[in-house]
């Protein structure tokens, strides 16, 4: 095809935006892992400010992983993400279904009684004394229980069925299936993509989990990732006043951050495809 002096202008200019955005997203990254990797004394040769370094040390993850709290954290912020994840998905799988069917009795109360949980809550106290009173103090299931569902991902899985062929459901029924058969064998296959998404939002928020873990929980051995790496970087803080330290604060706190975002960044390559498509479908379906 033939381009004009202004087409290729145009692309130009489109082209020197794309490469700015490309590299102010990479530099941040770049220097959390050139910080991370940057020996002491390098370090304190340049001010503080190493993007890329001379040389590498792993001192900073040495000492990091060394501290057994954090592979007892991992454990437990796995099994929150995991499970935590499997519930939430099942629960608002089957909240968003039955609203989505618009022969369904009274969905527009229904409907209205969720939106309201959206804009008003029960409140920190209230909700503590709750969770306390159902005795998941001190448990992991203080992560899981109190955000077992989430309005605004129901509205959004309920819109992916609403958007679904009506003649699906009324073949389905002629043959004789009920909800249960049309949920699990029509309507979820056909909605991988919304509940990859759904499930990505709810994995990534069981993952950086901290205000519920430092609100419920005080026994230490329950701490999850983010609580242990928070002690971590206050405890490398104090260390910094030691003369005999090797290791600078700012690799200390680059590696945690590594350490705390490198495993659910691993995760995201593997779903990336179903969550593309659900955004767009969610932007195209409304």
């Amino acid at each position: 095809m033939v381009t004009g002096k202004s087409d290729r202008v145009f692309n130009g200019f489109v082209y020197a935006i794309l490469i700015a955005v490309a590299l102010m997203s990479i530099f941040p990254l770049l220097y959390v892992v050139s910080m991370s990797l940057t020996p002491y004394s390098e370090v304190v040769k340049n001010g503080g400010f190493v993007v890329i370094p001379r040389s590498l040390s792993f001192e900073a993850y040495e000492r990091i992983f060394a501290d057994p709290a954090l592979g007892r954290s991992m454990l437990v912020t796995v099994f929150v993400t995991v499970v935590g994840t499997i519930v939430n998905l099942l629960l608002t799988t089957i909240a968003a279904y039955p609203l989505s069917r618009r022969n369904l009795k009274g969905r527009t109360f229904f409907l209205l009684f969720i939106v309201v949980t959206m804009l008003f809550n029960g409140g920190l106290i209230p909700t503590y004394l709750i969770v306390q009173s159902l005795g998941l103090l001190n448990t992991v299931w203080s992560l899981i229980v109190p955000g077992a569902i989430a309005t605004f991902n129901v509205l959004v899985m309920k819109s992916f069925f609403e958007n679904l062929p009506e003649e699906l459901f009324e073949s389905a029924k002629i043959d004789g299936a009920k909800e249960f058969r049309i949920l699990w064998q029509i309507v979820l296959p056909l909605s991988v993509p919304s509940v990859m998404t759904v499930g990505l939002f709810y994995m990534v928020g069981h993952w950086n989990s901290f205000f519920s873990a430092v609100l419920y929980i005080t026994d230490s051995d329950l701490h999850p990732l983010q609580v242990v790496i928070r002690n971590m970087l206050l405890l490398s803080q104090s260390s910094e006043l030691q003369a005999e330290v090797t290791v600078p604060t700012a690799a200390m706190q680059m590696a945690a951050v590594i350490a705390g975002s490198l495993p659910i960044i691993a995760v995201y390559p593997f779903i990336q495809k179903h969550f593309t498509k659900g955004m767009l479908l969610g932007a195209i379906k409304g």
